[in-house]
């Protein structure tokens, strides 16, 4: 499932393989014959903005893609076969060394540099949690701007900080043993402070390509709560519930003991 930490890994491997690179071929599903006038031009930059990725060219424009639940981008050596069937792909790119492929985003468009600059989404994102880190006082005030939500929506909305998940939301309410609908406005200003410090931190070290891990033990669970509806809590053995939470119905794994609402209450 792609978060932050997976955009940024592809930025990565995409920037050393296509940075500078000249398109001498492009094909898109989705985006017909504006394509077509991608060969010939040179890649500028990579960039990740939480789960969004911007590759540049050199005309001013940006393919801007969002990989939502299924998104992926891989790369080939040229007449390499593809790991996925051609027509989930949205968009292939050839490069001289390197064919690079986004299959099956949610999001897949052509801005110019002037429409980067003015789109709206990208505009309100919130500071990316795996850039430079936001000041205290910018992450606390974009929070209490959702002071009326739980903490398990609030913490996945891309407007307050941006690259957190399903995944991380979970994994680090379970850390900071905080309930999923604590509303924000029962928190301190220190806890949320706490909430995305160990958010960067989770997600920073999940940038080497491994399997995604918030739990390191032997016995290989590496998750203390996603995913595990009905397992026993590492900690308590009280099992794992799950609730869906916003109007997308996103799910929260949780621990009703470790994460009792009544503890955090005022």
């Amino acid at each position: 499932m792609p978060e932050g930490d997976t955009i940024h890994r592809a930025a990565t491997r995409l920037r050393a393989v296509l940075d500078g690179q000249l398109i001498e071929r492009a094909e898109s599903r989705w985006l017909g014959a504006v394509a077509a006038s991608f060969p010939g031009r040179k890649i500028q930059s990579i960039e990740a903005r939480g789960k969004h990725l911007l590759i540049a060219l050199d005309d001013d424009r940006v393919i801007h893609s969002h990989m939502g639940m299924t998104g992926s981008w891989h790369i080939y050596r040229p007449g390499e076969p593809w790991f996925k069937p051609p027509q989930r792909a949205a968009i292939s790119l050839d490069c001289p060394a390197v064919c690079v492929v986004c299959f099956t985003p949610k999001l897949l468009e052509v801005l110019t540099a002037t429409a980067l600059r003015r789109h709206d989404y990208l505009n309100r994102l919130g500071p990316d949690l795996l850039a430079k880190p936001p000041s205290d006082e910018e992450v606390i005030a974009r929070f209490r701007q959702g002071n009326n939500l739980p903490i398990g929506q609030a913490v996945m909305n891309q407007t307050i900080v941006s690259g957190i998940g399903n995944v991380y939301k979970s994994e680090l309410l379970f850390s900071l043993r905080l309930h999923p609908l604590l509303l924000v406005s029962d928190m301190s200003d220190e806890q949320l402070l706490e909430l995305t410090t160990l958010a960067s931190e989770l997600m920073s070290q999940n940038l080497s390509g491994r399997p995604r891990t918030t739990r390191h033990s032997l016995d290989g669970g590496r998750f203390y709560a996603y995913g595990r509806s009905g397992k026993a809590c590492y900690t308590c053995s009280t099992p794992i519930e799950v609730i869906r939470q916003g109007d997308a119905g996103r799910t929260t794994y949780f621990c009703p003991h470790c994460q009792a609402l009544a503890l955090h209450s005022p």
